[in-house]
């Protein structure tokens, strides 16, 4: 009974998501240029997105079938796995589609709005992003409870798990390519315009004249809107996996501890459509204070009504194993999950943000040239790595040691629980940042690109915190699953003294290094392309410059997305071939792997958090110089700052935000092989 109460809250998240889209698409676009220049990134984000589609519908039945193979050879696949599959990534792919077509519709509107005043601009780019964070945990929640529900009684436990580990891998395939894709897509294109565009034109950055400028505010939906609902999608969804797996591993019967996980996720939606109504219904001269009030009340009724909930079904104790655990053991699991999600958040805006010391020392450091820009960047990232490391490492120890692995599961399902909030606050930032565009392009006035500016400046900020809430979620979910991964192993052990899990520690710790270094060099790559368009643009179009000519914006478009589909194959295709392939190398097997999932969590979860805080503040620290100081726009300070936004670009946006997917993939193919590897 209590199972459908998850599907029923699932559905009315998807229902609110549908009411915030019809507020948004009632609010006036304005009119003349504005409505023409939103019309090209509108059009632009579709024709990429189109375009990636086709290449992904490929991956996705080429993968259907060899799962399909696989099962037929009885080596632990489910005969439905292929079908959970194919159901993870179309929900995957919808999230992500979902969020950026109402985001391409938001932006110009939001432009609009601003002319009245900065709350009206808010309320309408922060209902856009309710639209995706709605969406995404309603899909989440909605999609897991089904596939749990249609086969917990027509499968083997062992079967459910594999089956739901299945929907998983569907969802974490279409997140890392959306994700690379995209992240390629919007970096080629910002590089391109920034470097040209700023440094050697001296233009402002989202000037008409600039030929990449299209392409550029294509970008923030792309890769930052749909990439990023995509990414979360599988966060969240992984997590109640994992908790729902080892809960069938751990019970004795398929009881309370198995569906307590959908549940809670349920509790989390009703908690975030409070904490959105309290953004949106509050009037403060401070956006980031009214988003910041929405986190804190979403919080707070998630932490009573969980309570109540967890109290509710275990009063008497959760049997685990032939253990009974105390109710409020569970509760203190799932609250050090929710509550290092919120520390982890406000270290990221902390390091992040230019109100605060580390940004605005990046910002000083620019006076004195881009390397110094550069050095002091990447210490401040390396520095915000403390904070969260500690923080997910007390959660473990809490979580495991109140409630077992069930615990560190439960733990990330908290951490996560509020996403539909988190997210609405994540997506906001690329709807303000094409906004501020708009505004600029269409010449909309001072007054109105300066508030539109302060939205797009917040947005940053609220954009890296949705990137460290992803990533240390990640580090507790694929610590989950990685216990999984050894308990399904039964009498394979793992010792580090063993040489095969040496070296599958060694190969583990290269693989984030080996995957950013390909989507850095994508970035690279496809950004050379774009700043040579753009220059000969300059140099071949009379009149560009002066404003008499108008540059070809589809030719740049392409460029970023013929790059974006090339360049995200290898990547993504290596996340799911070295742990198979890992796994039947002779003298290596199901105990390298283990080694190699133990291996990427440590260096994926440190070089994640690294490259997206350094990425976001060395973005803020530009912004920072341009609201006036160290001389402002133009300034030797700024043209240096600039250099170091443009270097911290695909770290934060393309590679960062990449890796905690890519060792939750890792994690989920692991599994759904794992008998494979025994064998």
């Amino acid at each position: 009974m209590f199972e459908y109460l998850a599907v029923a809250i699932g559905l009315i998240s998807l229902l609110t998501a549908g009411i915030f889209a019809v507020y948004v698409r009632r609010k006036d676009q304005g009119e003349g240029l504005m409505v023409e220049i939103a019309g090209y990134i509108r059009h632009g984000a579709m024709t990429f997105l189109n375009e990636e589609y086709k290449y992904l519908s490929v991956y996705i039945i080429v993968v259907a079938v060899l799962l399909y193979m696989g099962s037929i050879f009885k080596g632990g696949i489910s005969v439905y796995t292929p079908i959970a599959f194919v159901f993870g990534a179309i929900l995957s792919a919808l999230a992500g589609n979902v969020g950026m077509r109402i985001a391409t519709l938001a932006n110009v509107r939001t432009a609009k709005a601003v002319e009245k005043d900065t709350h009206s601009g808010l309320k309408v780019a922060f209902s856009s992003g309710a639209v995706m964070g709605l969406t995404v945990v309603g899909l989440g929640l909605t999609g897991v409870s089904v596939v749990y529900l249609i086969f917990r009684g027509l499968v083997s436990t062992e079967d459910l798990s594999n089956i739901l580990f299945g929907f998983g891998f569907g969802a974490s395939s279409i997140a890392l390519f959306a994700r690379v894709g995209g992240g390629i897509y919007t970096k080629a294109a910002d590089v391109g315009a920034d470097l040209v565009g700023k440094v050697e034109a001296g233009i402002p950055e989202d000037d008409p004249r600039n030929p990449a400028v299209i392409a550029d505010n294509v970008g923030d939906n792309v890769g930052d809107t749909a990439g990023m609902g995509a990414d979360l999608f599988e966060s969240y969804v992984d997590s109640i996996i994992a908790t729902i797996a080892i809960g069938v591993m751990f019970a004795t019967v398929m009881g309370d501890i198995v569906i307590l996980p959908l549940l809670i996720a349920g509790i989390g939606i009703i908690s975030s459509i409070i904490g959105i109504g309290t953004v949106v219904g509050l009037r403060k001269e401070d956006p980031s204070k009214a988003m910041n009030t929405g986190v804190i009340v979403s919080a707070l009724v998630m932490i009573i009504l969980s309570g109540a909930l967890i109290y509710y079904f275990g009063k008497n104790g959760y049997t685990i194993f032939n253990s009974t655990v105390p109710w409020y053991n569970i509760f203190i699991a799932l609250l050090s999950g929710l509550l290092a999600g919120i520390i982890i958040g406000f270290a990221t805006e902390y390091y992040t943000s230019d109100k605060y010391k580390p940004t605005q020392e990046i910002a000083s450091a620019s006076t004195t040239g881009a390397a110094t820009n550069i050095i002091t960047g990447m210490a401040v990232g390396m520095l915000s790595t403390v904070i969260p490391v500690v923080t997910v490492g007390v959660a473990i120890i809490v979580a495991y040691y109140l409630s077992d692995l069930y615990g560190i599961a439960l733990a990330a399902v908290g951490m996560l629980s509020t996403l539909g909030m988190t997210l609405s606050m994540d997506t906001y930032g690329p709807v303000a940042d094409n906004a501020a565009g708009i505004a600029e392009m269409a010449h909309l006035g001072k007054e109105v690109r300066e508030r539109a500016e302060g939205l797009d400046a917040i947005g940053n900020t609220t954009a890296a915190i949705g990137k460290g809430f992803a990533i240390g979620s990640a580090a507790l979910t694929a610590l989950a699953l990685f216990a999984t991964y050894t308990n399904t192993l039964g009498n394979v052990k793992m010792d580090i003294s063993d040489p095969a899990v040496t070296v599958g520690v060694f190969i583990g710790a290269l693989m984030p290094f080996l995957f950013s270094a390909l989507a850095l060099k994508a970035v690279g790559k496809a950004a050379e392309d774009m700043v040579n368009e753009v220059r000969r643009q300059f140099r071949e179009i009379e009149g560009i410059l002066e404003g008499k000519a108008k540059p070809d914006y589809n030719r740049c478009i392409a460029i970023s997305t013929e790059a974006a589909i090339k360049k995200m194959m290898l990547p993504t295709i290596l996340a799911i071939v070295v742990p198979v392939a890992i796994g039947v190398i002779p003298g290596l097997g199901a105990k390298a792997v283990g080694g190699l999932l133990a291996g990427s969590i440590a260096s994926g979860f440190l070089l994640a958090i690294y490259m997206a805080n350094a990425g976001g503040a060395w973005d803020n620290a530009k912004k920072y110089i341009e609201k006036g100081n160290y001389g402002g726009k133009g300034s030797d300070a700024h043209k240096a700052a600039v250099v170091g936004d443009t270097v911290g670009d695909p770290l934060k946006d393309t590679a960062g935000p990449s890796l905690n997917i890519l060792i939750k993939l890792m994690s989920i193919v692991s599994l759904i092989f794992a008998s494979f590897f025994v064998l």
